[in-house]
């Protein structure tokens, strides 16, 4: 079968089209050999006639409609021209997809829009699949590249390439972005976003705005992005290519220069040192005419420059200079030559140029380069000449003074860059050894413009080399496809640009020669072109211009280019005048010496394997041979091709649509020209040229199968059955092959095979249609000819009446007319007449008025002549006279020349010089003396300049001194201040206690009021509620329910902000878990590498803490830890045993390192230590000690002082009376009801309840009441104290009758004590201000101390001075620790005192009679001895009442053991075997048992190992998931022990008598509980990761890869990329595709056995005998089984959905079904099981909604349906998918684009929350867990300890 056959009548082709360049068309006829022409029809031209001359001039086809739009062009059945372009245009204008393979080629058209793909989750998305499995990306690219670096171990390129504004620096920075994600650096120096903060620099320095592009690199670069052996990111390094350094002097119209510039500008005010102006006032900066870019703010991007700088190590000194040197570069091009006659002494005077001694811009230049001004001036306005025997100083002209000032610009710029980049690869460079790289590369791509100079040839110079490399891949991977396969196969023919290449670089050709004419005195471009016309011509890619001789012409394998050989010489040369440039390098400023000197090493990158060469490499010495520009590209590009020829290279095209940058426009010409360009089509080339189809027999037989019989199919041998399809169908046996796996087709063959399938569906469709229609017809004619004979009937009838009717209205109709027709002849006539008249009255006098102005106009005319003619008759008189004038001026002017020039010739005779040179010789020997004595002078003045430095070196260290001096002063001066607001202050306190006084009174009488007016506005309240009872009990009915939705309501706002508030609180957990972990695995490397080294060990929650450790504790203990739970925590522990003597401690140790903080007594004698200075020490910490006694005299003071509680008490006494009235007005209300139920007749039943009532609120009033007397005893002790002190024994007359009422008398007697609380507070404040002067002497002292250093330090010697600030050093340090030693202290004193004031309450409550006598002798025997260690890092256990039995009781010390018989030594296959949750049972018994004895201590230590061995053994077994469920389960059940047994009535709803008997009465555990809680929280997390990943590789297959439902495949034809199976592409995935839902359920099912709740043996007593037997029944809460498989079926929905968004294969309706399908097991799966279905259920509605929405007609009619269907789905999802969706087949239809905007459109009005939603869903997202309150039935004295978990030291109470 040839494809001739294919031209029938009806198919579809391509033709030429000017505009469009190729355009549809369809034959109107077949193609027959005979015929030599062919009639088609096009798109826009309508019928045409082509000439065909042979089958080679035939129109190329068009492919089957259901093959346009795919992502891999290889995959299109026939490959050529313009079905690539067609299917780029579809994919980008109406799918908006950027990125489409094409073989191994990625092509990405710049869409000029943001779009949202490049996100974290995109990444997440693209990470581990394969490329061809998603939807083509720049994502897929970069993660093929990393796959390959970690699979194959060999080093990977991408290289991207494309012409200006085409989006290549973008496609480069998202691969970085890519790698610095995916390869995060395991370092702390967090290498990726050093790398990523390179962009912006290398942006601003080599890119510019240009017509095609806005951000334009105008150089190539290639960065290596280097890996360690795990393939994490240790450094990089860049090399850059042929930096455009014309574009810093010149730029054409509608371009900008360089960002950096603009920016700088932008930055002014904030730089005035760079006296910087508009960017249009400087010459480089306004050629252009184009200063801003839109949705750029140039001070913004400065900003983040400067920030990339400094984060890449750049410093404050090196960025100020490098601003320093570009802001001179724009002074420089502003410095103007003006043309002057320069005199010479013995010579001729010259013409040259001059700068103006006022021109501001050079004098601003040598400011900012530091550099000398007059000779710069000199030699930017003259040249040097050397040579054999003379030096000549040549004045340049103005263009020749120009060009040099602009050499030298571009050289400064060029240099400076080069540095650029050397910090920059400085900065990126990996510490450690490097083991693979990925290298980018980001270079120019083919260029041809109008006039094509030097810059153009390098650039396609370098894509030639390229496009060779390129051509060498794609040609061998073709290749090794066909052996793998073991096909037959000839050599495919490929265009080899090996000719063009060495045209260029060989010896003789272009390159060879222009340095040959450089190195030429008197070379020229045009002697140049000459020898390429002689010596090139035999090169058959060489050819001359058409016209003039200074151009030649190159055939490059993209076009073919002339160039203009003007400027080539000049920039192969690259020439600065030597003179500048030594100017430069004597600047004073660092960098500009360091970019100029001559002696310095070339720049390179240390450590690395490959050199970087930057733009230009710095030149050596001027008397060895310069390389030329041509030659250091030539040398560089090699290098390059040896380093991708060393990889393996992968290829991004990029494509620029259109040329006027708007969003998703396409243009086919630009486009067409960039395909051929960038090599694309070749590789279609390459590709067509061999078997470009490929089908794998499974997939071509379920195709094709209905072109075979039935007889022919053999299931068992498909490669059998597929040849014979092929064999009857196909007779060509050289159009396919047959391989291992696959079938070969060449190009054509798939189109012709879909055509045979389409005829012979259509056939059977035929026959079909055949028998339908004639049963359809038949009863249609049956029908309708019963219908017409009705119709007839009714018809005829009709018609006469109608006939009649219109008969009698025609006789009517006359008579009307006649009088009609009268009367408005009548009506016409009069009108007529009057309009006549009045139009000849209006005429007549306009015609007078226009002869009278006729007349007016013609005077005023005359008047206006006569002015007219004498003005012009003055005007001629005045020129004709100034031309007279100036016609005897340049008579004048003439005669006085002649007489110059003879005066100049006299001036210029021997005789006139003779005069002049005498006594010239006594002047040189005058001079030589001078010289002399001028060099003396120099030679002294250069050693004051020295002794000038040094004094100006201690004049530095002076003002430092002076400084910090000043710096004493001024907090001297603050704590003066200070003193003066704490007197205010209490001058202020002492006003308000008074103002309280008053207002105490106030509030009294205003009490009263009140009273008064609320007994009112209850009588007015008892009407109206009256009146609303009688209203609702007429609306009740509705009342209710609108209250019952109103509630509901409310209870699904409140729980859904509670699950936000517990979502957010979990992530922070699991991100606390997470970095806990990773501080584990820190300290554990870093005691590995400290492992030899003696140090102290830092605590977990106290990293940053300096105590020392005491190494005999550390030894035997081991850090908890949970250090940092709880409420008591302190940074000072352990204070007794970590402060050594002062005799023993390492003074050194501030030298060496803060962490060798602990040191022997036996290294401490080998040290010399002060004696003096430790007497000074031993003085100040006695000092210390009375200063604490002080304190501590002052703390008994102030507790004896008067307290504080008679506010208390006061607050109290009004909450009382509250709710004593609230009390009140109840009680009425009940009276009222009592007496309305006696009127009702109900008064019995009434009685009866408000009885049972009271008595309730009676119990709990007498407990109130005891409270009170205990509260009104204290009161009353306080009062007679205080009467006592003023009335003697005569007290008891103030509380006569016993009413509390009687002492709101003695209020006079508060007033006194108010006073003296006043005094109290003075004398408090005295205190502060004397220990304020005491602090105010010791800093003077401190200042004296440090001024006599300062002064011995200026006359001692440096060794001495040394150890003089060493001495200080001790004593400061000395003294902080002092310090933290005093804060030790007092935190010990504060425990003291609040023992002391518990104490105290404990007898309040004595007193109150709330506790027993015997209480405080308890609490001092059983007080705990808590160790300070423990203290830091356990939660307070508040004591509460009581105490009972039913407990296991345990020695001291017994904890450890305990914890590791139950914990850490328990095996799941034991513990299944037991009581679900029995460790938690018995631990909470312990707990009691420590309760009942009331052991503070106790309870602390063994809770505290309790939490630590979980953590160890999850964190030690976190990947076993029987462990971390049956942890899980016990902590669950303790934290439910400890909620049920705690006390409070709201656990204790469903407890019998026994438990509320057995709760807690001594400690409130509620803070652990927290703890526990947060631990459930991670093990919870950690069974979903374990889960989630046991889950992933099987839900692709499962859910959307496996066909259940046969017949239905969607399979089209396949590319070279064509995508395997998930299953079948991951090696270790042990499941095929067919499985992989069987394998999802059972790893479903096996999780739920593990978690499901034994509720039938729970209620049993004897629980010790009772043993489990299954295994996955560990006891976990059904509630947190059905959260698990909720947050599982997210997890499967997320990211079958996200893969779904991201394969256009998938995207049909068969596909829809087949997902359906697969879901539906899962939804029965959760039905079989009970669990809560609709919860869980909801979480799969949007893969549901996306299987239903391919499954949807997609009609105009069917919008609202759709829209209605897909709530759970975003807007931006249901427009992907519908963008996406493909046919199945070629009879269903493509979504239309109209359909697709109305979508948009109705989604537009839905209302999502805000912000919009990301296209792919978070895989990573968690629901927050709840942990409902399930109490136990287990009575907890039935608890006994089997014997398995060898626990003898547990005795049963």
């Amino acid at each position: 079968m040839t494809t001739v056959e294919l031209y029938s009548k009806g198919a579809r082709v391509w033709i030429q089209h000017p505009e469009t360049v190729w355009e549809g068309a369809e034959l109107l006829e077949t193609y027959s050999p005979t015929r030599p022409t062919l009639e088609i029809q096009t798109e826009s031209q309508g019928k045409k006639v082509l000439k065909i001359k042979g089958e080679n001039d035939l129109p190329p086809l068009r492919n089957p409609s259901i093959l346009i739009g795919e992502n891999d062009l290889t995959s299109l059945s026939y490959l050529h021209e313009p079905a690539v372009l067609y299917n780029l245009q579809v994919r980008f204008c109406q799918q908006k997809a950027i990125y489409t393979y094409c073989g191994i080629v990625l092509v990405a058209i710049n869409p000029y829009d943001d779009l949202s793909i490049y996100g974290t989750d995109t990444i997440q998305a693209y990470r581990g699949q394969a490329m061809g499995d998603l939807d083509p990306h720049i994502f897929a690219v970069a993660e093929e590249a990393y796959t390959k670096l970690e699979r194959e171990q060999t080093d990977q390129s991408i290289i991207v390439s494309g012409e200006s504004g085409a989006g290549k620096t973008v496609s480069a920075k998202y691969a970085m972005r890519y790698f610095a994600t995916v390869g995060g650096s395991s370092t702390e120096t967090q290498v990726e976003k050093k790398v990523l903060a390179s962009s912006p620099i290398m942006e601003a320095i080599g890119n510019a705005k240009t017509t095609r592009n806005d951000n334009s690199s105008r150089f190539g670069k290639y960065i290596e992005i280097q890996f360690n052996k795990h393939f994490n990111i240790i450094g990089a390094s860049m090399r850059t290519y042929l930096l455009e350094k014309s574009r810093v002097v010149f730029q054409a119209p509608d371009e900008r220069n360089y960002h950096v510039f603009y920016q700088l500008c932008a930055a002014r005010d904030t730089l005035p040192h760079l006296h910087l102006a508009h960017q249009d006032a400087f010459r480089y900066l306004n050629q252009g005419s184009s200063p801003h870019i839109d949705g750029v703010d140039d001070l913004v991007a400065f900003k983040e420059t400067t920030n990339a700088l400094t984060v890449l190590g750049f410093s404050d000194r090196e960025q100020t200079d490098m601003f320093r040197v570009l802001a001179s570069i724009l002074h420089l091009g502003n410095i103007r030559f003006t043309e002057t006659i320069i005199q010479t002494e013995n010579e001729q005077d010259q013409e040259g140029v001059m700068i103006q001694t006022k021109d501001k811009h050079l004098s601003i230049l040598a400011e900012l380069l530091q550099i000398d001004l007059n000779e710069i001036r000199q030699w930017l306005c003259t040249k040097k000449i050397v040579s054999m025997r003379e030096v000549f100083l040549k004045p340049m002209s103005t263009e020749q003074a120009q060009m040099s000032r602009d050499a030298l610009a571009k050289h400064i710029y060029a240099e400076l860059f080069r540095w650029i980049v050397y910090v920059v690869n400085k900065a990126l460079e990996s510490s450690g050894a490097r083991h693979k790289f990925i290298g980018v590369l980001d270079i120019y791509g083919f260029e041809t413009f109008e006039i094509n100079s030097f810059e153009q040839f390098c650039i396609n110079y370098a894509n030639e080399k390229l496009q060779q490399q390129f051509n060498q891949h794609v040609f061998k991977l073709e290749q090794e496809e066909y052996i793998k396969e073991e096909i037959e196969w000839k050599m495919i023919d490929f265009y080899d640009n090996q000719p063009c290449i060495d045209l260029i670089e060989s010896k003789l050709g272009i390159l060879d020669l222009l340095d040959e004419e450089c190195k030429m005195p008197k070379g020229t471009d045009n002697s140049w072109t000459e020898k390429l016309y002689s010596k090139c011509t035999k090169y058959k890619h060489f050819a001359k211009a058409r016209f003039g001789t200074s151009a030649f012409l190159i055939h490059h394998f993209a076009d073919n280019v002339q160039y203009e050989s003007s400027g080539f010489l000049e920039k192969n040369r690259d020439t600065v005048i030597e003179e500048q440039i030594q100017v430069l390098r004597n600047s004073q400023n660092k960098l500009v010496k360091k970019l100029f000197n001559e002696q310095t090493e070339k720049l390179s990158v240390p450590k690395t394997k490959l050199k970087v060469v930057a733009a230009k490499p710095m030149q050596v010495s001027h008397k060895t041979h310069k390389k030329s520009v041509g030659s250091q590209f030539r040398d560089s590009l090699n290098m390059l091709m040896t380093t991708l020829n060393a990889t393996t290279p992968h290829y991004v095209r990029c494509i620029k649509p259109n040329d006027s940058k708007q969003p998703f426009e396409y243009n086919p010409v630009r486009a067409v020209q960039q395909l051929r360009a960038c090599g694309v089509l070749e590789t279609i080339r390459i590709s067509a040229a061999g078997f470009p189809s490929r089908w794998t027999y499974g997939d071509f037989f379920q195709r094709y199968r209905v072109l075979c019989k039935f007889s022919d199919i053999n299931r068992n041998n498909m490669q059998a059955t597929c040849q014979n399809i092929l064999q009857k169908n196909i007779k060509s046996v050289d159009q396919y092959q047959f391989g291992k796996t696959k079938i070969f087709f060449r190009a054509g063959q798939v189109a012709y095979l879909e055509k045979l399938r389409a005829d012979k569906l259509k056939r059977c469709c035929i026959v079909v249609q055949s028998q339908i229609r004639a049963f359809i017809c038949r009863k249609r004619y049956l029908k309708l000819k019963k219908s017409v004979l009705n119709i007839q009937r009714y018809g005829r009838g009709l018609l006469a009446r109608r006939l009649a009717l219109d008969i009698r209205r025609h006789r009517a109709a006359i008579k009307l007319q006649k009088h009609v027709r009268g009367w408005l002849k009548k009506v016409q006539y009069k009108r007529i007449r009057v309009c006549i008249l009045g139009i000849q009255v209006h005429a007549r006098g306009f015609l007078a008025r226009c002869r009278f102005m006729e007349l007016r106009y013609n005077a005023k005319a005359i008047i206006i002549q006569k002015h007219v003619r004498g003005w012009l008759a003055r005007c001629r008189y005045s020129e004709e006279r100034m031309k007279v004038v100036i016609c005897q001026s340049a008579i004048r002017r003439f005669l006085a020349r002649r007489q110059f020039k003879k005066l100049r010739v006299e001036a210029r005779s021997i005789e006139h010089v003779k005069k002049l040179n005498t006594g010239l010789e006594n002047k040189i020997i005058s001079l030589q003396q001078k010289i002399q004595e001028l060099n003396k002078e120099s030679h002294s003045m250069k050693n004051t300049q020295h002794e000038v430095m040094e004094l100006k070196l201690k004049v530095e260290s002076f003002k430092a001194l002076e400084i910090e001096i000043k710096k004493l002063n001024v907090l001297l001066v603050d704590k003066n201040k200070q003193i003066a607001t704490l007197e205010e202050s209490l001058k202020i306190e002492r006003d308000e206690k008074m103002q309280l006084v008053e207002e105490q009174q106030k509030y009294k009488q205003e009490s009263e009021n009140e009273r008064t007016y609320w007994a009112e506005e209850t009588g007015k309240l008892r009407q109206e509620l009256d009146n609303m009872n009688e209203i609702v009990k007429m609306n009740q009915a509705g009342a209710e329910e609108n209250l019952k939705t109103r509630l509901e309501q409310e209870k699904l706002l409140l729980i859904n902000e509670q699950d936000q508030d517990r979502n957010a609180y979990q992530k922070l957990l699991q991100e606390y878990h997470c970095l806990e972990q990773h501080c584990e695995s820190l300290e554990k490397q870093l005691n590995k590498q400290n492992r030899f080294s003696p140090g102290h060990m830092r605590n977990l929650s106290d990293v940053s803490s300096i105590s020392m450790v005491d190494e005999s504790i550390m030894s035997t203990t081991e850090l908890p830890e949970d250090y940092g739970y709880g409420s008591v925590r302190s940074t000072a522990s352990n204070a007794s045993s970590t402060h050594g003597r002062l005799e023993t401690i390492d003074w050194r140790a501030g030298e060496s390192s803060s962490n060798d903080s602990q040191v022997s007594s036996a290294q401490a004698a080998e040290v010399n230590v002060d004696v003096g200075l430790v007497l000074k020490l031993q003085h100040k910490l006695a000092e210390v000690e009375r200063e604490r006694n002080r304190l501590r005299q002052r703390l008994d003071e102030i507790d004896t002082s008067p307290n504080n509680e008679q506010t208390e008490n006061r607050a109290q006494d009004t909450y009382r009376i509250s709710e004593l009235e609230v009390e009140n007005s109840s009680l009425k209300t009940q009276l009222k009801e009592l007496r309305k139920s006696i009127g009702d007749g109900t008064e019995g039943k009434q009685l009866l309840d408000q009885f049972g009532v009271m008595q309730e609120e009676l119990d709990r009033r007498r407990e109130e009441i005891v409270q009170l007397r205990g509260v009104l005893a204290t009161q009353t002790a306080n009062l007679k104290t205080l009467a006592t002190a003023n009335y003697g024994r005569d007290v008891d007359m103030i509380n006569e009758d016993g009413e509390l009422v009687l002492a709101y008398e003695t209020q006079k007697k508060i007033n006194k004590q108010l006073e003296l609380e006043l005094q109290d507070e003075k004398n408090r404040y005295k205190t502060y201000e004397k220990e304020y002067k005491l602090e105010i002497e010791k800093l003077r002292e401190d200042n004296e101390r440090q001024q006599k250093l300062l002064s011995v330090n200026l006359t001692k010697s440096p060794a001495s001075q040394t150890e003089a600030y060493m001495q200080h050093e001790i004593t400061r340090l000395t003294s902080e620790n002092l310090d933290l030693q005093e804060k030790i202290d007092m935190m010990t004193e504060n425990c003291r005192k609040y023992k002391k004031h518990t104490k105290f309450l404990a007898k309040k409550l004595k007193d109150a009679g709330l506790l027993d006598s015997n209480f405080e002798t308890e609490a001092n025997k059983s007080e705990p001895q808590v160790t300070s260690e423990q203290q830091n890092y356990l939660p307070i256990a508040r004591k509460k009442d009581g105490g009972y039995l039913g407990m296991f009781e345990y020695q001291k010390g017994d904890e450890n053991v305990i914890i590791r018989n139950l914990i850490t030594d328990l095996k799941p296959r034991t513990a299944v075997t037991l009581l679900p949750g029995l460790p938690a049972y018995i631990l909470f018994m312990c707990i009691r048992h420590t309760d009942f004895i009331n052991d503070e201590n106790k309870v602390r230590s063994l809770l505290t190992a309790f939490i630590n061995a979980i953590k160890k053994v999850i964190k030690k077994r976190h990947e076993d998931f029987e462990t971390t469920v049956l942890w899980l389960a016990n902590t669950l059940r303790i934290l439910h022990n400890l909620k049920q047994y705690s006390g409070d009535k709201a656990f204790q709803g469903s407890n019998t008598q026994r438990q509320n008997e057995q709760c807690l009465r001594n400690f409130d555990l509620s803070e652990y509980r927290t703890v526990l809680s947060d631990i459930a929280v991670w093990i919870y997390q950690g069974i979903i990761r374990i889960l989630e990943d046991k889950l992933q590789p099987l839900i692709i297959p499962a859910i959307l890869e496996h066909e259940a439902i046969a017949g239905i495949g969607g399979n089209k034809p396949a590319g070279m990329r064509g995508r395997a199976s998930s299953v079948c592409r991951d090696l270790e995935s042990p499941v095929s595709v067919q499985k992989a839902p069987h394998a999802l359920l059972q790893e479903l099912t096996n999780s739920y056995k593990v978690s499901i709740v034994v509720l039938c043996i729970i209620g049993i007593y004897n629980i010790v005998s009772m043993v489990f037997q299954i295994l996955g029944f560990y006891g976990v809460d059904p509630e947190v089984i059905a959260q698990v498989v909720k947050q599982l079926y997210f997890f499967i929905c997320a990211s079958s959905l996200n893969n779904l968004l991201l394969r256009k294969d998938l995207c049909h309706w068969s596909k829809g079904t087949q997902i359906r399908y697969n879901i539906s097991h899962l939804e029965m799966w959760t039905r079989e099981r009970r669990l809560d279905e609709q919860p869980i259920l909801d979480t799969l509605k949007p893969i549901i909604e996306a299987a239903h929405l391919l499954q949807a007609r997609k009609t105009d009619e069917d919008v609202d349906s759709v829209c209605e269907m897909c709530a759970s789905l975003s807007a931006q999802q249901i427009c992907k998918i519908l963008t996406l969706y493909t046919p199945a087949d070629e009879y269903e239809p493509r979504v239309p684009t109209t359909f697709i905007r109305k979508v948009q459109a109705k989604l537009a009005e839905r209302h999502e929350g805000g912000e919009q939603k990301p296209l792919l869903m978070d895989i990573k997202f968690n629901f927050p867990v709840r942990f409902p309150f399930n109490p136990s039935t287990i009575c907890l004295e039935d608890i006994e300890i089997p014997e398995v978990l060898n626990l003898p030291m547990l005795k049963k109470v």
